[in-house]
């Protein structure tokens, strides 16, 4: 069944009047719904930004924001609290410092379905949940907005405390521009699914050809230079993807030469997807939705904040630096920046 897509005219900015919006966290979209938000008529007094001291904290002041690092005494004032923080960030904080001073009645709004959809978040059932999910960068969220043109944003009601979520959501959506081009209905198990697949699935697989197709062609007698630079380095892959959201994913390929038109798409039809699509399933049914996934990153979230090998992620790009094509890379770029520099 299609999603229903919302519209300016499906929402109503008088919903927020007096109302006091809180921003918990000022990073990439922070900053940018915040900004939004103001320029969309909410009063700069009304909008509070809840943020530790640091530099985006500063950011928020040279802004003109109201900026405090109290997050208790933020969310006991707040109608509206956007949790912009990172999802690995989010538990702790609001269960420990937003959950046990937040109003009963007050809006709960998330850019990410994470951790709603494992239940990570203590929100009473007085309160409403909403996501508010811009499908784009927060820096892009700002251009567009100022341009006078909207982005893609999924919206949903995951609970309905006051029985006033979808109007309230509606209400923000457009506030920060979403719904000029069409805010999409949606839902945190949607919007989980899917994030999650492309990154465990999808791009994954896609890191792995990349990775294969470059030795194939090493071993042909193809140099570094020539494969990092028909490969990614000459921005052709991202040409690609920006012509497939102009055109469509099919149809962008009118733009190369017959040769590569019908090499592509003969290709793509003769390959059995049988054991992809095999693949692609039991990752997101027996690591996505079942929890999986979740329940190893959150054993590994205190790591994150350690340095070295101590980090996981660290070890990760160690590894994935030491393959065929991530040397040889660094050989190339090494190159480029010495010749450079002369």
């Amino acid at each position: 069944m299609p999603a229903k897509i919302y519209y300016d005219a499906d929402a109503d900015l008088k919903l927020l009047d007096g109302k006091t919006i809180v921003f918990i966290g000022f990073g990439n979209q922070g900053a940018a719904q915040a900004q939004n938000l103001r320029d969309s008529g909410i009063p700069n007094d009304k909008i509070i930004i809840a943020n530790k001291e640091d530099h985006y904290a500063e950011d928020a002041r040279a802004r003109k924001f109201n900026v405090t690092n109290d997050f208790g005494a933020a969310a006991k004032v707040a109608d509206v609290v956007f949790l912009l923080v990172p999802d690995q960030v989010q538990p702790r904080l609001f269960n420990e410092k937003i959950a046990p001073s937040l109003k009963s009645t007050a809006a709960v709004v998330v850019a990410s379905g994470y951790n709603v959809f494992y239940n990570l978040l203590n929100i009473p059932a007085s309160n409403d949940v909403v996501m508010v999910a811009p499908r784009m960068i927060g820096s892009s969220v700002r251009s567009l907005y100022e341009k006078g043109r909207g982005f893609p944003c999924f919206i949903s009601v995951e609970q309905d405390g006051t029985g006033n979520g979808k109007p309230v959501a509606l209400a923000l959506s457009r506030a920060i521009g979403a719904t000029k081009t069409g805010a999409i209905e949606s839902s945190v198990r949607e919007e989980t699914a899917m994030d999650l697949f492309a990154e465990q699935a999808l791009w994954p697989n896609i890191i792995m050809l990349f990775q294969q197709a470059f030795s194939v062609l090493k071993e042909a007698g193809c140099s570094d230079e020539a494969l990092c630079y028909e490969m990614w380095m000459s921005k052709e892959p991202a040409e690609i993807f920006e012509a497939a959201a102009n055109d469509g994913f099919i149809r962008q390929l009118k733009h190369h030469s017959s040769v590569s038109q019908y090499g592509q798409l003969k290709g793509a039809l003769s390959l059995d997807g049988t054991s992809a699509r095999a693949h692609f399933k039991d990752i997101l049914y027996n690591q996505v939705l079942n929890g999986k996934f979740q329940k190893e990153f959150t054993a590994i979230e205190e790591d994150l904040e350690k340095e070295g090998d101590a980090n996981p992620l660290n070890q990760l790009y160690q590894q994935a630096e030491a393959s065929e094509l991530g040397q040889a890379e660094l050989r190339v770029r090494a190159a480029l920046a010495t010749s450079s520099s002369k």
